[in-house]
């Protein structure tokens, strides 16, 4: 009988591993104004604990100042950090190496956001952020608003030469967010035409010997550049349309995707 009852033992299915409980973050604190875009979309408010203080300016937000405002700032010092007894730290490459290995030494968990450079790595992003902070779905839903903006924004017919000019004729070129914006969008960016690195400035001579034919500035009025309104640029224009293009749509990816692609393809539809 013993025997027998060994034998049953040894080949009676093991009942089925509880799944271990996933770990979310009660409070949450990010220092990468890009990230914080993301994050009030995808956290519960109640978890964010802190935002970076670039949020809070209306020259750097990538979020409405109303929403930002909500939540307390951080310069992102690790003693500011300490002081909000986060969970979790989202960050970005600029935060010192000191400051994080110190905040790490604390027992601050810590993951570092990058800079997206293209569509895809902005989704896979945000599903890195909201899956930290407990909400995946969220996130799904969020790169779905952006799936349905590049759609809407698609253009036919063959892309058109633009250049999207920052201040003091900065150009984001090759292997940029911007860059794919443009793509998405109808548009063949022409800073590789000018042999530019991934960002580089664009002397106005050369400009002026191959001029786009839309330029894109972020200046808040076309005429507030002090290059745009150069004498060397007068007979471009009737040749070159210049168009709005905000800096805050420069700056970041997650929901900033879909209001940057709604601008440049009204800019497209217009010409």
């Amino acid at each position: 009988m013993r025997a027998r009852a060994a034998l049953m033992l040894a080949f009676t299915p093991a009942a089925p591993l509880a799944a271990a409980p996933v770990s979310i973050p009660a409070r949450v604190v990010s220092v990468n104004p890009c990230v914080d875009a993301i994050l009030v979309e995808v956290a519960d408010a109640r978890q964010i604990a802190g935002i970076s203080h670039y949020s809070q300016d209306p020259r750097s937000t990538s979020m409405a100042l109303a929403t930002a405002r909500r939540f307390t700032s951080t310069a992102g010092t690790a003693e500011e950090i300490v002081a909000l007894a986060p969970d979790l730290l989202l960050s970005g490459s600029h935060v010192a190496p000191a400051t994080a290995n110190a905040l790490r030494r604390m027992g601050v968990p810590i993951i570092e956001i990058g800079i997206a450079e293209s569509i895809a790595e902005s989704r896979t992003q945000i599903r890195t952020i909201a899956a930290a902070v407990g909400h995946p779905a969220r996130g799904e839903a969020l790169v779905a608003r952006i799936d349905a903006a590049v759609a809407a924004a698609r253009a036919p017919g063959a892309p058109l030469p633009a250049l999207i000019w920052a201040g003091g004729g900065l150009v984001p070129g090759s292997a940029t967010l911007a860059d794919d914006l443009l793509r998405t969008t109808g548009f063949r960016n022409l800073s590789r035409d000018y042999g530019l690195q991934k960002w580089d400035v664009l002397p106005l001579e050369r400009l002026v010997a191959a001029p786009p034919r839309v330029l894109l500035t972020t200046a808040a009025v076309p005429g507030d550049d002090r290059m745009l309104g150069h004498p060397v640029l007068r007979p471009l224009a009737g040749q070159v349309a210049v168009r709005p293009f905000p800096e805050h749509l420069l700056n970041c990816g997650g929901p900033t995707i879909i209001a940057a692609l709604g601008q440049l393809a009204t800019v497209r539809k217009s010409l």
